[in-house]
Order: C-alpha cells, then structure tokens, then sequence
C-alpha cells in the first residue's frame, strides 16, 4: 500500500470524525487498585463475587467472560456505563457512557462505588484513590485470561529482546498494580490542533496538581511514576505512541503526520491476538508478510500472517492527549485520584476545553515555567520529581496555577450546571502547592500507618 494511501485510512479514521457536528459529550474512566487490608493476595474468587452481586443490584445485563468462565466486563445497556478489570482482577475500572452533566455521572459513580466498597469490606477489602497499588508486592501479577491480556503481557515483557539505547524498567506488570482517570471529550476540527497545544503546555502544571503514583519503596521522589512505567516500557520503543508531544503539531496536517509516524503492535487473526516487534504503520502496510506470536495460555506460537487494512483498528497509541477514531480527545496523563476527589480530573478538562485559545496566550507568555529553556515535555518530568526545578519562585508558582484553575471555574460556570464544585480540591492544591503524592509522603514520614493513609484516599 502506498504512503497516500494509508495516510488518507489514518485521515478518515482519526481526523475526518471531528468534522461531524455533535454538542459536547463527556465520558469518564476510573481505574482503582482493590487491596487486601490482610497484606495478602487479592483473593479472585471475592471479586468474581463482588462482580455477580454489582451486576444484580444495577442491573447490569451484558457481560464479557475470560477463558475460566469469570466476569471480567459487565455493562448496562441503558446508560453505557461498564464495570470491568484492567489488566488484571487487582484492578477495578468504573466507565461511565457519555453524558453532558458532570453532575449526572457523579451521581452514579457515588452509588456504584458506596455499593463495592461495602461489598468489599466484608472481606477486610477496599478499593482506594492511590495511583500505584501500596500492597502491590502481595497480589499475584497474573493477566486477566483471556488473549487480548495475554498478548499485552507478552509484548511488555518482550523488552529484553530490543537492542536499542533506552532504559526499560522492569515492571512488566505495571497495568497489574498501577490506575489512571481518564478524560474523553468531543472536539470540533476547527479546535482540534488548539485543544492539542493548550492541553499539552498545560501537562506540567497537570503533574504539579494531580500527581499520584510513587512506587514505595523504590524512587520515591518520582511523584508520578505513571509517565514512567508507560514511556519505559515496550509501549515507548516508539516514543510517538507514548505520552507528550515533543514537538506540539501546529496545523492538522502535521497532526496526521504524527500519527502516521506511530507503531502497530498488535492484531488479531482467527480470534487470536497475535503480538509482533512494534513497526511503523506506514511501513506496516507495505510488508507482504509480518511475523509475530500469539500464546495460547500454554505456551507462545509464532505465526506470519499478512496485513489488511482491517488492522488499523489495532493501531493503539497512548498519548497524554490522544486523538481516538470517536472525534473525541483522550486525556491520559492523570493517576487515579483519592475518591473524594475523584471528579476534579473531568471537571478540570471540562472548565478548560473552550478555553484553548487563553490558555495558549497565558502559558506562551509564561516566564513562571516557560521559557526557561525547557520544552513543555521537559517540564513535565521536571515537575513529576519532588524538588521544584531551582529556577522555579513558588508563590509565583501558585499564581499560575490559581490562574488556570479560576479559568477552568468560568469554563464550568458557563455551563450553569454547578459543575465548578468539583473543582474545590484543586484550588486547596494549589493554595498550598500540594498534591496527593505529596500528602501521602507527608503523612508517612510523620510515622502515619499507610492503612489509614489508604482509607483517607478510600473516602468520599
């Protein structure tokens, strides 16, 4: 297949959605860790358990079954929304379908959430707002079976095979133990580059107030070890699949040049998910034969197959805002956050997403983080660690912040719905130039027992 040709497959696929008149819509994803209080394994059968009983008292008809028979996806037909694991049963997602009110969906979430947690807590469980899994070291890093899982295991753990000059960490697992929020929110065409630029310049100032995934026990100054795990991973051998723009496309042109510069990993063939050494998508399509594996639960099998433009649909991208083939942008750069302020993340997107074009001429103008000589990438990393970077003034720091957050407020207010209330935890953050991480480092050096640090997280 020609270059052209793929190009225009990527265009009408990614590009082509956001030209189709639609009001906003908002759909939100919770990921969080279920814990064992007992410091021991997370014990299947009693989230098998939690599922049935989740499904009878919400009437949640539709469920997807792993290869054991068990639960892994269950949805109600009438909202959209999804209870589902990810990755592995140590990991509870709550997705809701899409709504315009923050406050409808947030509704729901309370309901669900109140009900899992008194399930859970029968058994001395408990879901948590903690990023990364505080008793990770001892549950059983097993994928949830089925061959979607699988294959993912597998192309994670295939990183000793590349030779190439990149740090990959260990933690192969790292889906098993680690949970985000995520943000999906319709965009126009006409908006969609600049929605791109704000969203991206702010991901410094995103890692200043919602950091919340150290891994205890290993580099804990890293505050949000979430960018990490993904980018040093068999997900960024291709840094175009992972996480921030290094250079912010500036028309929609370079945009599609971007994704076109992305890799596949991934396809399925006769109901097998086969996994293969990841390939740039252009050149993808001009191989006559590709040769990948895919493990039956037993053992790996290697098989070649051909590519067929059925494949793109298997082009999977992680960025921090990642374009979808729904017309809507992805916000994926967030950890889980404690439960009581769960729907700051949606409502911070919210209050800003038509206010791209201020956003841009604050942060252009910025010399609080910018133009220091850092790219907002570079940022990013900077501002994960605990230290500031040492030409950062804090009081001016917190000046930014609360400007972007009183920006965020008008956003919301606009809507007149009341949504701004999420937004309350923010301004405290920033106020006090904190974010959950933080606390929770606070907290354990002031000798705090980590379980009440999780039940703290746990509360609405």
């Amino acid at each position: 297949m020609k270059r052209q040709d793929v190009l225009d497959l990527l265009y009408n696929r990614y590009i082509l959605p956001t030209k189709k008149a639609r009001e906003l819509h908002i759909g939100v994803e919770l990921e969080m860790p279920i814990i064992n209080l007992a410091k021991e394994a997370v014990d299947f059968s009693i989230v098998h358990d939690l599922t049935k009983r989740f499904m009878i008292r919400f009437d949640f008809s539709e469920a997807v079954l792993d290869e054991k028979g068990d639960i892994y996806s269950v949805v109600n037909v009438i909202n959209g929304d999804i209870l589902s694991y990810d990755c592995s049963y140590n990991n509870l997602e709550l997705s809701f379908g899409k709504e315009r009110n923050l406050n409808v969906l947030y509704d729901r979430f309370t309901e669900y959430y109140s009900f899992i947690q008194e399930v859970l807590q029968e058994s001395n469980y408990m879901t948590s707002g903690i990023g990364i899994n505080p008793y990770r070291e001892f549950n059983q890093h097993i994928p949830i079976p089925t061959g979607r899982y699988r294959m993912l295991f597998n192309h994670l753990s295939s990183y000793d095979r590349y030779r190439i000059p990149m740090y990959f960490h260990p933690h192969t697992d790292y889906g098993m133990f680690s949970s985000a929020s995520q943000v999906q929110l319709d965009v126009q065409y006409e908006h969609l580059v600049s929605t791109i630029k704000a969203f991206s310049l702010l991901e410094p100032l995103k890692a200043v107030l919602f950091s919340n995934s150290i891994l205890l026990g290993e580099d804990e100054d890293l505050l949000c070890s979430r960018d990490m795990l993904w980018e040093n991973s068999s997900q960024g051998i291709n840094p175009h699949n992972v996480g921030m723009f290094e250079k912010i496309p500036e028309s929609s042109e370079e945009l599609l040049e971007y994704i076109a510069s992305s890799s596949i990993y991934c396809t399925e063939r006769n109901g097998k998910y086969i996994n293969f050494e990841p390939i740039n998508i252009v050149e993808y399509f001009k191989q006559d034969i590709i040769v990948g594996e895919y493990n039956d639960g037993m053992k790996k099998h290697v098989v070649e197959f051909e590519p067929l433009i059925e494949d793109l649909a298997y082009l999977r991208t992680f960025k921090f805002e990642d374009l979808t083939f729904r017309g809507t942008i992805e916000f994926r750069s967030v950890c889980c956050q404690p439960m009581s302020d769960a729907f700051s993340v949606a409502a911070f997107h919210v209050g800003l997403i038509h206010k791209t074009k201020e956003i841009i001429e604050i942060l252009v103008k910025d010399h609080v983080i910018y133009n220091h000589g850092y790219t907002a990438h570079e940022l990013r990393k900077l501002f994960n660690r605990r230290a500031y970077p040492a030409f950062v003034e804090p009081e001016s720091l917190r000046g930014l912040l609360l400007e972007i957050l009183e920006l965020a407020y008008d956003g919301l207010k606009e809507r007149h719905l009341g949504e701004e209330i999420f937004l309350k935890p923010l301004f405290e953050r920033a106020e006090t130039l904190s974010n959950p991480s933080r606390h929770l480092l606070a907290e354990l050096e002031a000798d705090t027992d980590i379980e009440d640090v999780i039940r703290e997280y746990a509360a609405l």
